[in-house]
């Protein structure tokens, strides 16, 4: 049964259209005997001109057939649509038959006796709708039982989470799928639980776990894509300790065409497990400092700085510098902007180091650059902490640097990427990176036509240094996942949203401000590592549930890492045009009595003199607690 039904597939489809098309003409040449039969209560054949009527009935419907796209239409995929075509088609060939066979019977020698009687013509069109419609639902069935059959051991049992239009149209893709078997909807609406969709039953959310259990469901598939942040949160909470992979049909706006596909389903996102909304955007903030002028982003390659670029080409700008050290991240951003459409955009990537001021203040004067965003950074805790030479160098005498050689070139907005890691600080990169927020702070209050502006955040889901894809490739290898402390929180923002704010508070900048995001309520680690196993579908692996799947494995805290992190160093807080982007005046070191310091820390840092480094970043930011001895890995043999 297997072999034929494989043979019967995978034919050529003009032969399958060939074999329907003789089957479409059986049927209708014996939907006209039958009537006569019914008619006349006997078994009916024809003869003289009648036989030559029976017998050109295939002759008026298969063009007619062919011409509402009947043959076009895939049997195991027929849907209403083409049930209704199929149903016009038949209509329109009954009515040309039967006038037709009524002119031709009436202008025989024999029409006294071979008349066709009103009564068979009403006959013949409901039969014929009856044959060519349920022949068509009928192999429909017969090919979708078989096939069911053929691939019921490979299918996953699904349930689909939300009833709506696209929970329905998502079970209609999945039923003619190899892939996944839908065997119950989900949905927060009691008035409709009970009830069935496709014949697939709708049940309440308290009745998932007897769900998983009696129909060995190993996914829930979100069918939501219209809900609101919040309420998509309080969902995947609630799907969170079930074993279960969750996944999700993508947002509304991707959902434009109307046609949901299966592969439009992929795994729960970053964003999907932030913890609050996200901060809209404001589209006039977004292209004040950007359309129409020469924008130029350093670390272009990194993961802020490509994010920046792609929205920055989005928002029209007349040139777009890509400035970078590394060659091979330069040519993976400028090849994926060029699949962008530029719409005359002029891209221009340039390899570069922000300590190199003569390269860039001719870069700068060259281009004419406009505007500025600084994401250049050594931004890895642990790393920085073992090479703080270079660090600072890069971080801090490298953000000095760039700012002198954009005032000297009169650029007009400047943008410093900053981090939560510089309140505060507890390593390394934190203090360098507050330094290069002091640096800013300076600068600003000197004369001059530029305006310096910093932006400061936490933790960005899905970066290169973000736990999230190493949680993911620890859980897809099987685990373990790695934590620091238990208690160790941090908050989280997407890149999406930490580019947007980056650009914004360019356009709000006066000049000397640090612009903070609200960021809700910071995540444990732990709590998120627990929520990324569950959602795929394991179990956490621990003494309380010793046949779990992925165990959760305390690493202690490493070098410049602390439990918890801070967004203000002060409480000077003024809210700005976004409600949740706050603008902080902060207490500074004007510039006399800094540079003597920072001339101090770049030669220490030249000469890797780490006392000296750990002395004078201390001196410039008091507030600086190291958490980890002095150590460089170049002498750490």
């Amino acid at each position: 049964m297997v072999n034929l039904l494989n043979k019967l597939l995978s034919i050529s489809r003009s032969y399958k259209q060939l074999i329907l098309i003789i089957i479409d003409s059986l049927a209708l040449i014996a939907s006209i005997l039958i009537s006569f039969s019914i008619r006349l209560g006997y078994w009916f054949w024809p003869s003289n001109d009648i036989f030559w009527v029976v017998l050109g009935a295939p002759i008026i419907a298969i063009p007619i057939f062919i011409r509402f796209g009947l043959y076009r239409d895939i049997i195991r995929f027929i849907g209403f649509e083409s049930l209704w075509r199929a149903g016009k088609a038949v209509s329109l060939y009954a009515l040309i038959w039967s006038i037709v066979g009524f002119l031709y019977i009436t202008s025989s020698p024999y029409a006294f006796i071979q008349a066709i009687p009103r009564s068979v013509i009403v006959l013949n069109g409901l039969l014929a709708l009856v044959l060519i419609i349920g022949l068509r639902i009928t192999g429909r069935w017969f090919l979708s039982l078989c096939l069911d059959n053929i691939n019921s051991l490979e299918r996953l049992n699904v349930v689909i989470y939300g009833a709506g239009s696209a929970g329905r149209q998502l079970s209609i893709a999945l039923t003619q799928s190899t892939e996944y078997n839908p065997v119950a909807f989900i949905d927060d609406e009691n008035d409709i639980c009970g009830q069935s969709i496709n014949g697939i039953k709708i049940y309440s959310k308290s009745e998932l776990i007897s769900l998983i259990d009696n129909k060995n469901v190993s996914e829930v598939l979100l069918a939501i894509p219209s809900i609101s942040r919040k309420l998509r949160i309080e969902i995947i909470n609630f799907l969170s300790p079930y074993p279960v992979l969750v996944r999700s049909l993508p947002g509304v706006s991707e959902l434009a065409q109307g046609k949901i596909q299966i592969s439009d389903l992929h795994e729960i996102s970053a964003k999907d497990l932030l913890g609050r909304d996200s901060v809209p955007a404001n589209n006039e903030l977004l292209s004040l400092n950007i359309k129409d002028k020469v924008v130029l982003v350093t670390g272009a390659g990194g993961s802020i700085g490509s994010e920046l670029c792609r929205q920055i080409v989005l928002l029209k700008p007349k040139r777009l510098i890509l400035f970078e050290v590394s060659e091979s991240s330069l040519y993976q951003i400028e090849q994926e902007l060029s699949n962008f459409d530029m719409n005359d955009i002029i891209i221009s990537p340039v390899i570069g180091s922000i300590v190199d001021d003569n390269r860039m203040k001719n870069i700068f004067n060259y281009y004419g650059v406009q505007t500025i965003y600084h994401a250049a950074a050594y931004k890895h805790v642990p790393l920085v902490e073992y090479n703080q030479s270079q660090g600072i160098l890069n971080n801090s005498i490298g953000t000095l640097l760039t700012a002198e050689a954009a005032i000297a070139a009169k650029v007009e907005t400047f943008v410093l990427v900053s981090t939560d890691k510089a309140v505060r600080p507890s390593s390394t990169m934190g203090a360098s990176k507050r330094v290069a927020e002091l640096v800013l702070q300076a600068l600003a209050k000197t004369p001059h036509t530029t305006c310096l502006t910093m932006v400061r955040f936490g933790n960005v889901l899905d970066s290169s240094g973000s736990v999230i894809p190493l949680f993911r490739k620890q859980i897809s290898q099987g685990g373990p996942i790695t934590v620091t402390d238990v208690n160790m929180v941090r908050y989280f923002m997407t890149i999406t949203e930490a580019v947007q704010l980056v650009i914004q508070a360019g356009a709000m900048g006066k000049g000397g401000e640090v612009f903070v995001l609200d960021m809700g309520e910071p995540m444990k680690i732990y709590d998120l590592a627990v929520k990324m196993i569950h959602l795929s579908g394991l179990k956490v692996l621990d003494d309380d549930n010793p046949d779990g799947d992925i165990e959760v494995k305390f690493t202690g805290l490493r070098p410049g890492e602390k439990l918890y992190e801070e967004l203000l160093v002060g409480s000077n807080i003024a809210q700005t045009e976004n409600d949740l982007i706050m603008r902080v005046q902060e207490e500074m070191i004007d510039l006399e009595t800094l540079k003597p310091i920072l001339n101090e820390l770049k030669e220490a840092s030249k000469n890797t003199d780490q006392e000296k480094i750990r002395e004078l970043l201390i001196q410039i930011v008091p507030e600086f607690m190291p958490q980890s001895p002095i150590v460089d890995l170049l002498f750490d043999q």
